[in-house]
Protein backbone atom coordinates (compact mmCIF):
# COMPACT_ATOMS: atom_id res chain seq x y z
CA UNK A 1 0.00 0.00 0.00
CA UNK A 2 1.11 3.89 -0.60
CA UNK A 3 1.69 5.71 3.13
CA UNK A 4 2.45 9.42 3.45
CA UNK A 5 3.13 10.72 6.50
CA UNK A 6 3.32 14.56 6.37
CA UNK A 7 3.73 17.41 8.95
CA UNK A 8 3.38 21.25 8.67
CA UNK A 9 7.22 21.51 7.64
CA UNK A 10 7.51 18.66 5.49
CA UNK A 11 7.22 15.39 3.88
CA UNK A 12 7.87 12.68 6.58
CA UNK A 13 7.88 9.99 4.41
CA UNK A 14 5.81 9.10 0.91
CA UNK A 15 6.45 5.48 -0.61
CA UNK A 16 5.14 1.71 -0.01
CA UNK A 17 4.27 0.00 3.11
CA UNK A 18 3.23 -3.05 4.45
CA UNK A 19 2.10 -2.66 7.55
CA UNK A 20 1.35 0.97 9.66
CA UNK A 21 0.56 0.77 13.19
CA UNK A 22 -1.17 4.23 14.94
CA UNK A 23 -1.75 6.02 18.25
CA UNK A 24 -5.74 6.33 17.60
CA UNK A 25 -7.66 7.76 20.65
CA UNK A 26 -9.00 4.48 21.29
CA UNK A 27 -6.24 2.60 21.50
CA UNK A 28 -3.49 1.50 18.81
CA UNK A 29 -4.51 -0.29 15.50
CA UNK A 30 -2.45 -1.69 12.32
CA UNK A 31 -3.82 -0.79 8.47
CA UNK A 32 -3.05 -3.83 6.21
CA UNK A 33 -3.45 -4.47 2.27
CA UNK A 34 -6.87 -3.64 1.36
CA UNK A 35 -8.14 -2.68 5.28
CA UNK A 36 -11.53 -1.11 5.05
CA UNK A 37 -11.98 2.76 4.82
CA UNK A 38 -10.86 4.51 8.00
CA UNK A 39 -10.56 8.03 9.61
CA UNK A 40 -9.34 8.17 12.40
CA UNK A 41 -7.83 11.38 15.29
CA UNK A 42 -4.35 10.28 16.60
CA UNK A 43 -2.62 10.82 19.95
CA UNK A 44 0.55 11.10 21.12
CA UNK A 45 2.77 8.08 20.57
CA UNK A 46 4.52 6.55 17.70
CA UNK A 47 3.69 5.97 13.96
CA UNK A 48 5.12 2.60 13.50
CA UNK A 49 6.08 1.14 9.46
CA UNK A 50 7.27 -1.68 8.49
CA UNK A 51 9.25 -1.30 4.76
CA UNK A 52 10.83 -4.73 3.72
CA UNK A 53 10.38 -6.37 6.54
CA UNK A 54 11.90 -3.25 8.50
CA UNK A 55 10.60 -1.46 10.81
CA UNK A 56 10.62 2.43 10.89
CA UNK A 57 9.14 4.80 13.59
CA UNK A 58 8.12 8.61 13.92
CA UNK A 59 7.31 9.82 17.20
CA UNK A 60 4.04 12.38 16.93
CA UNK A 61 1.95 14.67 19.32
CA UNK A 62 -1.16 14.37 18.00
CA UNK A 63 -2.80 14.01 14.21
CA UNK A 64 -5.54 12.30 11.99
CA UNK A 65 -5.12 9.60 9.34
CA UNK A 66 -7.43 8.20 6.55
CA UNK A 67 -6.90 4.98 5.24
CA UNK A 68 -8.77 4.02 1.86
CA UNK A 69 -8.10 2.11 -1.26
CA UNK A 70 -4.42 1.05 -0.21
CA UNK A 71 -3.50 4.77 0.46
CA UNK A 72 -2.70 5.41 3.88
CA UNK A 73 -2.27 9.41 4.62
CA UNK A 74 -1.23 10.65 7.69
CA UNK A 75 -1.18 14.23 8.57
CA UNK A 76 0.72 14.82 11.65
CA UNK A 77 2.19 17.22 14.36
Amino acid sequence: MQLEIISPEKILYSGKAELVTLPGIAGSFTVLENHAPIISVLKQGKVIYRVSNTNNEVEIESGFVEARQNKVSVCVE
